[in-house]
């Protein structure tokens, strides 16, 4: 009976599976279908964006560690970016991956709790830093002059480190509150690919008015701030666009900015509709494939978009490729 309820059963809403079976409370997640020929595809899809997405960052890793042109601040952001993706996707996608084929495996509440965590500090440092890096070409493009002397090292390592320390301080208390509610069952079905906040929360069978403010309130700190910053900092990077007599300079310069402003609204605009809208207002499936953006699309586009493009990056392949070939 147990593994009947595993295994097939209908998807179509969350439920709470064997409501009065004793032991400890355990999660299964959601599958995406039942049928077996698009678990396959849905499975080497998936495993193919992953696979992209580790060579992509793992790429721009390596080639500003090994090209002395690449260790400047930019750069030194964007390898902390393409690490920190690293880390967000194999958090989520290795789990999800094991669950799409075959019988649904369930999930621990302490194994729950710590992908939440992870994910939440992850994710957390992630908004940070792409605000940070967005100051940091916001000082090159208007202070250009002044650059070096307020972009040192010492200063890019502290932001990177203050960006991380932020997230654990507001996601470690975030987790704990979440998981002193009490879940009424043995195993619960989270409508969901993951451990996220609003799925599980909906299990507990308590009031969670409480952990909703606070996801609230943290929502605001970790997604309205770095936008705001950003799009200040994009609103001066504008302005001093505009000023650049070079019409082949300012169409460059366009092009960089508008690229990078597509990831921000893709990131921060999908997770605003998913911690922002009361939980009464949110259809069924629409989270999953909101998270599914800043899962896979997002960490794809970022060596894209922010380096895989990039002359500077080019460049220095071309002349690794020449001191090869001599």
């Amino acid at each position: 009976m147990e593994s009947q309820a595993l295994d097939g059963g209908d998807m179509s809403s969350p439920e709470i599976i064997h409501l009065n079976q004793s032991g400890p409370t355990e999660f299964v997640f959601r599958t995406f279908s039942s049928s077996p020929k698009i678990q396959v595809l849905l499975f080497c899809f998936f495993l193919f964006l992953y696979v992209m997405i580790l060579c992509g960052n793992t790429a721009i890793i390596w080639a500003v560690y090994t090209h002395i042109s690449l260790h400047t601040p930019m750069y030194f952001f964007l390898s902390n970016l393409s690490f920190l993706e690293i880390c967000y996707t194999t958090t989520l996608v290795p789990l999800m991956l094991s669950n799409i084929i075959g019988a649904r495996k369930p999930i621990s509440l302490t194994g729950c709790a710590t992908q939440m965590f992870f994910f939440a500090t992850l994710g957390s440092t992630d908004c940070f830093l792409l605000a940070v890096m967005a100051y940091d070409r916001y000082v090159a493009i208007c202070h250009p002059l002044q650059y070096p002397l307020i972009m040192t090292p010492q200063l890019c390592t502290q932001m990177v480190a203050g960006s991380l320390g932020l997230a654990l301080f507001l996601s470690l208390p975030l987790t704990s509150l979440v998981f002193t509610l009490p879940f009424c069952g043995h195993f619960l079905e989270i409508n969901h690919f993951f451990c996220d906040i609003p799925p599980v929360l909906h299990l507990a069978c308590a009031d969670t008015r409480v952990p909703q403010a606070v996801l609230y309130v943290i929502s605001m700190v970790v997604l309205t701030t770095p936008f705001l910053l950003i799009c200040i900092s994009y609103v001066f990077i504008t302005i001093t666009i505009l000023h650049i007599p070079s019409t082949e300079g300012r169409q460059q310069a366009f092009s960089t900015c508008s690229s990078h402003l597509t990831v921000v609204l893709l990131q921060y605009g999908c997770c605003s509709l998913v911690y922002f809208r009361p939980p009464s207002s949110t259809p069924a499936d629409e989270d999953q494939y909101l998270a599914l953006v800043y899962t896979f699309i997002t960490p794809l586009l970022n060596p894209i978009i922010y380096t895989l493009r990039n002359k500077d990056v080019k460049n220095a392949e071309k002349s690794h490729e020449k001191k090869g070939s001599l």
